[in-house]
């Protein structure tokens, strides 16, 4: 399949001296919904501005369906919808105006049951004649959204689109989001809510110090980085763990009622078994115990942590 994006051996640094990216190469496909994860300054939004033509990079290339950002700008940039972290939208002009005009900005026909249907869409259709300046915060962003939709781009890029939201507001988008997604459009986000990633996202790519440490397949990811943990709530209180439990590497909790024990979920179920086993060989007896799968967070956390 060949990718709607197309990112090679991309790389920035600013005047200040700041490499914000390092090398990167990136594949997005056409109709995905890929997330970029990384801590602030791992290079999301340096990446994103250079896809929509905002920062010029400083080495490398990057192509859209087949053209290139430089040297076919225009094409390039009717093509995709941004969404950018800072609400920029023209304070003293209604709702309907300001979406109106951005799709007018692509030289497209106006089409008022397009609009219409965004606005709706974004639960804006009673806001449609009210000035920005009196929506509130998640309104705002709801605007930028149906701005970044109105000339109807086949690539929409999300950063950080949820950020001050409400979760009943959060929730409409992600609806639309899916409806895009359905329709063909490839939907590129970044997000601080991972779990929002882990519900909503094909592929998942993270990013740490201006590098792309890791793409893949959401479900792949987990089930190759994941781990799942065993709660065992004991019947009766330890002191220490047992010398001869010690190979199984857990932990007691400070109230000695729990035991705690981390285990790859790939292996077989032969080790939490054996673990039973030796727990009853020492006169161990369980009150309960529970088990816990890793979440994508855990796995990012993991990922982008600094060394010790």
């Amino acid at each position: 399949m060949t990718p709607i994006i197309s990112i090679n051996n991309v790389s920035k640094t600013y005047a200040t001296g700041f490499t914000a990216l390092q090398g990167v190469d990136l594949e997005i496909q056409r109709g995905e919904i890929f997330a970029l994860l990384g801590p602030n300054g791992a290079g999301k939004t340096t990446l994103i501005g250079m896809v929509c033509g905002i920062v010029k990079p400083g080495g490398g290339s990057i192509t859209v369906a087949g053209h290139d950002i430089v040297s076919d700008y225009r094409t390039v940039r009717a093509m995709i919808g941004l969404v950018p972290q800072e609400l920029t939208t023209d304070a003293f002009e209604t709702v309907w105006v300001t979406v109106s005009f951005s799709r007018g900005l692509f030289g497209k026909k106006p089409d008022p049951a397009y609009i219409e249907k965004t606005l709706k869409a974004l639960s804006l259709w009673d806001k449609k004649d009210n000035r920005i300046r009196t929506l509130s915060g998640g309104m705002k962003r709801r605007v930028m959204i149906a701005k970044a939709l109105a000339h109807e781009p086949t690539v929409l890029f999300l950063d950080e689109p949820t950020a001050g939201v409400d979760v009943a507001l959060r929730k409409d988008m992600w609806a639309m989001v899916r409806t895009l997604r359905e329709s063909g459009v490839t939907i590129v986000l970044t997000t601080h809510y991972i779990d929002e990633a882990e519900d909503m996202a094909d592929r998942v790519g993270v990013i740490s110090h201006g590098k792309i440490i890791l793409v893949e397949d959401k479900v792949k990811l987990m089930r190759k980085l994941g781990k799942k943990q065993l709660t065992l709530q004991l019947q009766t209180p330890l002191s220490a763990i047992p010398a001869s439990l010690e190979p199984h590497l857990m932990t007691l909790s400070e109230d000695g009622s729990e035991l705690t024990y981390v285990y790859d979920p790939r292996q077989t179920g032969a080790a939490v078994s054996t673990l039973l086993d030796d727990l009853g060989t020492v006169g161990i007896k369980l009150k309960d115990l529970h088990t816990t799968q890793s979440s994508l967070e855990d796995i990012f956390v993991d990922l982008v942590k600094e060394p010790a």
